[in-house]
């Protein structure tokens, strides 16, 4: 049975989240792989907005806002209000945070030694980056309403 897209790509994330996290955990951190994009963020500038973390990683803000809530029970992060606006969150690393880049960096090398090793076999990226411009051209949701569009209505059934 051929697998749909949605569960090839599911699948490869699977793959590759679980051996990156396995990576962290030999590696003797307690660290998540969807932290990653938040670090980067917070390695580039900080404080920031969870709005700006969003932003920069491509995430949609719930999911960094859910993120850095788990980051923050860990200690790796924290939140503090902005200056003008009390409702801002502002987030910043902890000294926890800050001690793990050195080692996070190291993973990161590991890991992107590790993905073009991947690429110069399959050419994976080249085909994400084909499919996420053709997204952007025109979202799934459309061509799944095209595809709707085109198929002959559902015949009636009579019992």
């Amino acid at each position: 049975m051929k697998r749909s897209l949605g569960t090839q790509l599911r699948h490869l994330i699977e793959l590759l989240d679980g051996a990156v996290g396995a990576a962290y955990l030999e590696a003797g951190l307690a660290y998540r792989p969807r932290y990653t994009p938040v670090m980067r963020a917070l390695m580039e500038r900080q404080p920031v907005t969870i709005g700006h973390i969003a932003s920069a990683a491509g995430i949609t803000q719930p999911a960094a806002t859910q993120t850095i809530a788990l980051m923050i029970k860990e200690g790796i992060v924290m939140a503090e209000s902005g200056p003008q606006d009390g409702r801002q969150r502002l987030i910043r690393l902890t000294e926890q945070g800050a001690a793990l880049v050195p080692r996070l960096v190291i993973c990161w090398q590991a890991t992107a030694a590790a993905a073009a090793s991947l690429e110069a076999q399959c050419h994976l990226a080249q085909a994400i980056d084909c499919a996420i411009a053709a997204l952007e051209q025109q979202s799934f949701g459309e061509r799944i309403r095209q595809a709707r569009a085109a198929q002959p209505p559902a015949s009636a059934t009579t019992s």
